[in-house]
């Protein structure tokens, strides 16, 4: 994954993959519907909340929180959505050609 945020995404999904809870598996479970939109399958991460218990963006500032808070949260975010926009626009260029 060559775009911004793309770390974020491995990172998050080779942690899904270990089970282990971190703020970097957390994150593709919140953008999880339109990575798989994007055909970037994303396991439901066991041990944690169904978004109809809580949503996951709630889950993900209250695990980082007291370790970053709201700014490390945004940043995590807008990267994340940087790396789909990217994808999404790359993949647009590949239809029109």
């Amino acid at each position: 994954m060559y775009f911004t945020g793309g770390d974020l995404v491995a990172h998050g999904l080779a942690d899904i993959k270990s089970g282990k809870i971190t703020a970097h598996s957390l994150l593709p479970q919140v953008a999880a519907p339109r990575l798989k939109r994007l055909n970037i399958e994303v396991p439901v991460l066991a041990g944690i909340k169904s978004p109809e218990q809580e949503l996951y963006e709630y889950q993900l500032y209250e695990f980082i929180k007291e370790t970053g808070g709201y700014s490390w949260y945004n940043s995590l975010c807008r990267r994340i959505t940087s790396f789909a926009s990217a994808l999404e626009a790359r993949r647009a260029l590949a239809c029109a050609r």
